[in-house]
């Protein structure tokens, strides 16, 4: 299982909703667990404008690169801009496109140690995870919802552009519909999304993803999974070559800025579906830890910290 971490991670945004202090929080969970040791963890650069052009405007990157953002545009970013904040977001996009080269790297490395075996559950699970990204809200010309740059669309077109794939999926779980992914590949054949989300929240235009499952307010574990279960076939026939998995932690019961009923005990559950649905395909998953605003911040900790734990010991065999 590899591991993609940078204590640059955590930016200064002020008093903010969005802890980005979490990234640094999920680090010690991940370490104090025994899931990784510290030479385990992978250090990112920063994805270089080319990279970032790969989905977004050239316009909207020199505003990003120099702060020109009119008043509007940061009250729908929802951050303040800094340079540090810029470079910060940065270096998280390029821990996305290094966490999903990695995994499927390790996907060819499993083919090769096990060429015989059929696509069943007892193959290993080629992962790597971001302890961070899930930007699901930027969009090529705009950010919004605390999202700059898309990492999740950055990092399928950037292993599409130098052939490493051809075709992708996106299982995003996070509390709130992945808007800006769904609209920069839409009419895209080579990339399956899957949103499932609540859906009376943010946001309130959702562009339509290859497949949206909006749950009711208050939704609970048997629902949510419910409705996941019978999904992840449907992602599966797409025959991806990378699935990227947006880990939320927002569905739980006490986020702020979620409403289902969602248990952490659900929320493994979830997880849990996810990677032995990719494993069961022999797909390699590449998970980022998206949303999670839980009125103790060791909550929404915990979550992505079993998330992490979950890929692990499927990782493991």
């Amino acid at each position: 299982m590899k591991l993609v971490y940078s204590d640059r991670y955590q930016v200064d945004i002020g008093a903010h909703v969005f802890p980005t202090a979490k990234y640094r929080m999920v680090r010690d969970a991940v370490l104090s667990r025994g899931l990784a040791a510290a030479f385990d963890l992978l250090e990112p650069v920063e994805a270089s404008w080319e990279t970032l052009a790969l989905v977004h405007d050239v316009e909207y990157l020199d505003k990003t690169r120099r702060g020109t953002f009119r008043t509007s545009e940061l009250a729908q970013l929802e951050l303040p801009w800094t340079a540090a904040a810029a470079e910060g977001f940065r270096i998280m996009i390029g821990g996305t496109v290094l966490a999903a080269r990695l995994a499927v790297a390790e996907g060819v490395r499993i083919g090769r140690q096990h060429p015989a075996v059929a696509p069943h559950t007892s193959a290993p699970l080629a992962a790597a995870a971001n302890l961070s990204g899930g930007f699901h809200h930027a969009f090529p010309s705009h950010g919004e919802g605390f999202c700059l740059y898309n990492d999740i669309a950055i990092a399928i077109r950037a292993l599409q552009h130098d052939g490493t794939i051809v075709r992708a999926a996106v299982v995003d779980c996070d509390v709130h519909q992945g808007n800006g992914t769904a609209f920069i590949f839409d009419g895209d054949a080579n990339v399956f999304t899957f949103s499932m989300h609540q859906e009376n929240n943010y946001p309130f235009i959702k562009p339509h993803s290859s497949l949206d499952m909006g749950l009711p307010d208050g939704a609970g574990d048997r629902e949510y999974l419910r409705v996941l279960e019978h999904a992840l076939p449907t992602v599966m026939a797409s025959r991806p070559e990378l699935l990227v998995y947006v880990a939320g932690a927002d569905p739980f019961i006490e986020d702020q800025l979620g409403g289902l009923n969602v248990t952490a005990e659900g929320l493994a559950q979830r997880d849990r579906f996810v990677f032995e649905a990719a494993r069961a395909a022999r797909v390699p998953v590449v998970t980022v830890l998206a949303g999670g605003y839980a009125r103790r911040v060791e909550d929404t900790v915990a979550i992505h910290a079993a998330t992490i734990a979950q890929a692990v010991g499927l990782a493991a065999g």
